[in-house]
């Protein structure tokens, strides 16, 4: 029993101590991290421009006319179509086409791994925030109209902010299924906490220690963070009583 744990003990300061190693899983938690919410804010950004023409598209189409009218079917049309492709596509592929093939002359390769997984994330992202807005009571779009605003200062002033609270659980999941997602950013040369991993493993020709820091840590992130949710839902909660 001594000479196994002895030997563990040997395994962990090859992979971890020896040459620093270490830094490999810090700098890949960084840049996971980075990643992360980065991708989430580019998703956002997206999510909410998708959601507002879909949701715009459901509530006024039949009541526009003119020019108008063509430009938010098209605009539905060219979301529909995005929401297609990138939700019935997996993620490696798309950070792969990106990477290899849009943008092949770039050599930044957390800009690129932004890019990808900002593009995955929104078309998640607008379906959670166009289901809140489709949520929020008709009544308020009516009181906004009848304090003098428009549709668009409607959406932006009074059903938006009312869509966000209820549906920041919702986001807040999202941050958490990115972050594990995140681990194939380590095929484009990403350092991410599995490339980090995976440099380790292939300099000591260990797999054991490495990949099950590299779970830990995914672990600990994921229970931090779902803990974190669990918060804001509660508060939340307490402050629709």
């Amino acid at each position: 029993m001594q000479e196994f744990f002895l030997t563990l003990w040997r395994d962990f300061h090859t992979a971890f101590i020896e040459d620093n190693r270490w830094k490999y899983i810090v700098e890949g938690i960084q840049n996971t991290l980075i990643l992360t919410f980065l991708s989430l804010i580019l998703g956002v950004v997206l999510g909410v421009v998708i959601a507002a023409i879909r949701s715009t598209y459901d509530k006024q189409y039949q009541h526009m006319s003119g020019p108008g009218r063509i430009f938010l079917a098209i605009g539905n049309w060219i979301c529909k179509v995005y929401l297609t492709v990138i939700r019935g596509t997996p993620s490696m592929v798309q950070i792969l086409i990106i990477f290899f093939i849009i943008m092949a002359s770039s050599n930044n390769k957390m800009l690129c791994g932004v890019i990808a997984f900002g593009i995955n994330s929104g078309a998640y992202v607008a379906e959670i925030i166009r289901g809140g807005i489709m949520g929020v009571d008709p009544g308020q779009s009516e009181a906004g109209r009848s304090l003098g605003f428009g549709y668009a200062q409607t959406m932006w002033y009074i059903v938006i902010p009312q869509a966000f609270k209820s549906i920041l659980p919702a986001l807040a999941n999202e941050f958490i299924v990115l972050l594990k997602e995140t681990a194939i950013a380590g095929y484009v040369g990403v350092t991410d906490l599995t490339r980090g991993a995976n440099i380790i493993r292939g300099v000591t020709y260990q797999s054991f220690w490495p990949l099950f820091a590299v779970a830990a840590v995914y672990l600990i992130m994921v229970m931090f963070f779902s803990w974190c949710v669990g918060k804001l839902e509660r508060r939340l909660k307490n402050s629709e009583r």
